[in-house]
């Protein structure tokens, strides 16, 4: 018998804040939330931001909206006005005269270059003369030309809430967004470890770009150019799968399937689909899905810069008509509208994923399913990052899915779309003519479309990360985020059959069955997962496991969701939740017990069977 992946916890970080809760989806509409909603989020904010004490009055809560969200770049990652840099430059020799300055001996290089002659001075200082120009490198400072980044909530630093020892960002984010997923669960993962086998667990988690910052490979890279030495921690840190990697070693004690599958933009999407893969496949019954991005740092921003990707802030001003310098940087990312470049952000982001029995035994939240994830390459291509027909295949086999499961209703009438909508002239008209001829093909009217990359930015591996825990919370309460950041429509996109949403669109909580969740990346990675509602998913598991089942489900789920309010209200309270196990419950291979039959780990119930079937019966001997 079939088995549905049920989407039972979610969590992690973004420019929005936390999200488990859904307090990262409640900022972007709060404005339609009632007084009681909002003032719940602004104190979930404020915690991250200033910790329990700090009053939220209407002074604080304007602060908290002015420093969450895309936003100026701030000081505390790095000086976007005084970056680092070195000049190149060549010393001549003035009156061809011999170039010569003093330096301390141990100041001078290992290989002294052949045209340098040294005298010592004294016992620690010599004298070195030129005869030649000197090459040299004068220390500089320059202004970054993009001014906008989707920056965490100012005021949260991830590292000191746990030893993170010198962890690049993106893992000192994974170690946040995985504990908030694990958190909000309302089950202690011991309990999940008593009912499944090691290896009937699964963690599929990476970043797209690896760790980037100087505790990453970026300090690996820079150190011997600034004259330092590289840390033992660069090399093995920086590596893409270190996100699941954490998650194995320090959070859940997992001894499952680890992986860390990359598709540039469409990261999250590409680990959910192995992710799902596994629990329909029956070999699998618990899957922690993640990803983690930090890539606002000089370089990676310069990077995309200079490929014509990030919206500058002089192309802003201009189409603005700004003369004055004061550019918009909240408005900086425009999708669907006229635009000239996404905006780079930093997220962490993870769902929990049960097989719909171990849900039902165990009672534990129905946030929704995933019907299934496409990725289709785009063939042959004129250029890496331009688009091609992929993505026409993601999109069209997610409606097909949709529709065989529920029906031509629930695609043309009761779903909608989360694009992927970088806000770059050129995704405008290729994603909206995908989306256009989709809507065209399926007998689609007006289709809602929403992008929430303009509010939080393009988090690169997280972005459809984001897009999903987005979209969970629109069934929690009923409106789709609209895209505040535009006045009209491009003059170039397709949306004959599109309701590009400008604005917040009330839906109620049990009218649309589906979500879209659409991701292209570079090099081709096109991928578009179908999410099937709450709703949905309870009438799926009340057909299959039948009313009796289903009422006991919802009296188990009456302590779980206790466990996930009191969660909440203590991490609004300032309580510091955060899973970090470090050398604890270290197990080594002398306290096994193994058998031709069995693996026993000492304190899980659960043995690791060694009897697996025949993948080739119809092969063997």
């Amino acid at each position: 018998m079939s088995r549905l992946p049920v989407i039972v916890s979610f969590g992690g970080i973004n420019p929005a804040g936390r999200s488990s809760g859904h307090h990262g989806y409640r900022r972007l509409v709060h404005e339609k939330l009632g007084q009681s909603l909002a003032d719940e989020t602004f104190a979930a904010l404020n915690a991250l931001m200033s910790g329990p004490g700090t009053p939220v009055d209407d002074a604080r809560k304007q602060y908290i909206l002015n420093h969450t969200l895309i936003r100026e770049l701030e000081k505390n990652l790095f000086d976007p006005d005084a970056i680092v840099v070195h000049k190149a430059a060549q010393l001549g020799n003035a009156a061809a005269q011999p170039i010569s300055f003093t330096i301390k001996r141990n100041q001078l290089p290992d290989v002294i270059p052949p045209i340098w002659e040294i005298k010592e001075i004294e016992s620690t200082r010599v004298m070195v003369t030129v005869k030649n120009d000197l090459d040299v490198l004068f220390p500089d400072a320059r202004v970054s030309r993009v001014k906008s980044a989707g920056q965490l909530p100012t005021g949260f630093d991830p590292e000191k809430l746990y030893q993170s020892r010198n962890h690049p960002r993106g893992l000192q984010l994974t170690v946040y967004g995985a504990s908030d997923a694990i958190n909000s669960l309302g089950l202690d993962w011991n309990e999940v470890r008593q009912r499944v086998p090691g290896d009937q667990i699964a963690v599929y988690a990476s970043s797209a770009m690896g760790q980037l910052d100087y505790n990453g490979a970026g300090g690996m890279l820079q150190a011997a150019l600034q004259g330092k030495r590289v840390s033992s921690k660069n090399c093995a840190l920086s590596l893409a799968e270190m996100t699941a990697d954490f998650v194995n070693a320090y959070i859940l004690g997992s001894v499952g399937s680890t992986g860390a599958n990359i598709g540039a933009c469409a990261t999250f999407l590409y680990n959910l689909r192995q992710g799902i893969q596994d629990i329909r496949s029956g070999k699998f019954r618990a899957v922690v899905v993640g990803a983690s991005e930090a890539p606002i740092t000089p370089e990676v921003i310069e990077g995309y810069r200079t490929m014509g990707a990030l919206a500058e802030d002089e192309a802003l001003n201009k189409i603005d008509g700004i003369t004055d310098g004061k550019t918009n940087h909240r408005r900086a990312c425009r999708p669907f509208a006229e635009n000239c470049g996404f905006t780079l952000s930093e997220a962490s982001q993870f769902i929990v994923l049960f097989d719909d029995e171990l849900a039902m035994e165990l009672g534990a939240h129905i946030y929704g399913s995933v019907a299934d994830v496409f990725i289709n390459a785009d063939g042959f291509k004129k250029s890496i990052p331009g688009p091609g027909i992929g993505n026409y295949v993601t999109m069209g086999k997610a409606m097909g899915v949709v529709r065989a499961i529920l029906s031509e209703d629930s695609v043309r009438n009761r779903s909608y779309v989360q694009a992927h909508g970088t806000g770059t002239p050129q995704n405008r008209v290729t994603e909206s003519h995908i989306f256009n001829e989709m809507a065209k093909t399926f007998g689609i009217g007006k289709w809602p479309i929403a992008a929430i990359k303009s509010y939080l930015g393009h988090s690169l591996a997280t972005a459809s990360g984001d897009q999903i825990v987005a979209s969970l919370g629109v069934w929690a309460h009923g409106l789709i985020p609209g895209i505040k950041t535009i006045d009209a429509i491009a003059h170039d996109v397709h949306h004959s059959n599109l309701d590009i949403l400008m604005d917040h669109k009330e839906i109620g909580r049990d009218s649309m069955d589906a979500v879209f969740i659409n991701s292209k990346g570079f090099g081709g990675n096109n991928a578009t997962a179908a999410i099937l509602s709450p709703e949905v998913t309870l009438r799926m598991l009340a057909k299959k496991h039948g009313n009796d089942a289903m009422s006991k489900h919802r009296s188990l789920n009456e302590a779980v969701s206790d466990r996930t309010r009191n969660y909440d209200t203590e991490t609004i309270a300032g309580k510091n939740s955060l899973i970090y196990n470090f050398g604890v419950g270290v197990i080594e291979g002398e306290q096994l017990e193994l058998s031709p039959d069995r693996i026993k780990i000492p304190g899980l119930d659960k043995e690791i069977d060694l009897h697996v079937q025949n993948p080739y019966e119809d092969m063997g001997e």
